[in-house]
């Protein structure tokens, strides 16, 4: 078994300073890109930036910001947390992700998703209507972008691609392609079906609830006679000196954004207590290194994950205490985590 990878998810929020005044979306940018960067000094195995197109979250590009970490670090692996592909160019994916992987020198990674957003379709002139098949048309022609050197597809999203060669390729290998899957039966089997590793976002509820998903996952390789791919997961979650501390830093900043995005749903607002009960028996990895040690690999074994990623950002939670989880994340909490695991 390869030994389990830790990585890190933002979505770049729009963070406060200290004082509690809003950070410019520019700034966030910036800070970002730095935050990449101590991820890799601290031994972290992959960054993931998301992308959204809405006031609370910077992040519109995260190729352009993976780009400017490639060239400030050295051995982290830089990916997506999700690419929206349904209202993106599938060959433009690939152009920027293997440009990105050219100036790592092979770091590149891409999480391929929906979206649990859709801000993306109107803005991009895409109709909602064709959710599925803009996600499924445009994931037939990335698989064939990553196993194939000439593309050959026909469908009905666009014209069809006759012997179509796609540049920069990747220099060696074949970019690392994950499919992005929020809890749909469909999303996993379409994994297995395009044979790519599989990355479960579990957001709340105890993680054990999504053992089906993976023994899904097992019985359709099985099915398609394929050896199985890498499953990960990412969950929320927030590292301090105690769990005292973690809990009093995180609350506010995460019920702020909690309650924003949940007020477009239709959730109520949420309550202390059911932020207790997420940390002590749900999804949210909140606490000192130890407590958030423990959480991780009780989840790892019993999903049997190939990759944790936590996602670090919460609402306007400063950058300067973002700074310090993922330093405590680097240095305390993996190396805690690969001892339990053994």
């Amino acid at each position: 078994m390869n030994p389990i990878e830790f990585g890190l998810d933002t979505f770049g929020d729009v963070t406060s300073s200290l004082d509690g005044v809003p950070l410019s979306h520019a700034q966030v940018l910036r800070n970002v890109v730095e935050e990449a960067v101590l991820a890799d000094s601290v031994g972290i195995d992959f960054i993931g930036i998301g992308e959204h197109h809405r006031a609370d979250f910077a992040v519109s590009a995260p190729e352009v910001l993976l780009a400017a970490a490639a060239v400030r670090t050295t051995r982290i692996r830089l990916g997506s947390a999700v690419t929206v592909l349904s209202s993106d160019d599938p060959i433009r994916v690939f152009q920027r992700f293997s440009t990105i992987d050219a100036l790592s020198n092979g770091r590149a990674e891409v999480i391929l998703g929906r979206g649990s957003f859709t801000e993306s379709f109107p803005l991009f002139g895409f109709p909602l209507r064709d959710y599925e098949t803009l996600f499924e048309e445009k994931l037939e022609i990335f698989s064939a972008l990553i196993t194939q050197k000439e593309v050959n597809w026909k469908g009905t999203i666009r014209p069809p691609l006759v012997n179509q060669q796609v540049f920069p390729p990747i220099e060696t290998g074949s970019l690392k392609t994950w499919i992005g899957v929020g809890g749909s039966p469909e999303s996993v089997v379409r994994a297995a079906r395009y044979n790519l590793p599989l990355m479960l976002a579990i957001i709340g509820g105890d993680p054990k609830r999504f053992a089906p998903y993976v023994d899904l996952s097992k019985r359709a390789y099985d099915q398609l006679k394929l050896p199985m791919q890498p499953i990960g997961v990412h969950s929320p979650g927030y590292v301090a000196d105690t769990d005292e501390q973690a809990r009093r830093e995180l609350w506010p900043d995460y019920k702020r954004m909690r309650d924003q995005i949940g007020a477009e749903r239709g959730w109520p607002p949420m309550q202390e207590a059911e932020f207790a009960q997420e940390i002590e028996h749900g999804s949210l990895y909140v606490g000192s290194p130890e407590t958030v040690a423990r959480k991780i690999a009780a989840t790892v074994k019993a999903l049997g994950l190939s990759r944790f990623d936590l996602k670090y950002s919460a609402g306007p939670l400063p950058h300067e205490k973002l700074m310090r989880c993922i330093e405590l994340y680097g240095t305390k909490v993996v190396p805690m985590v690969r001892e339990i695991l053994g």
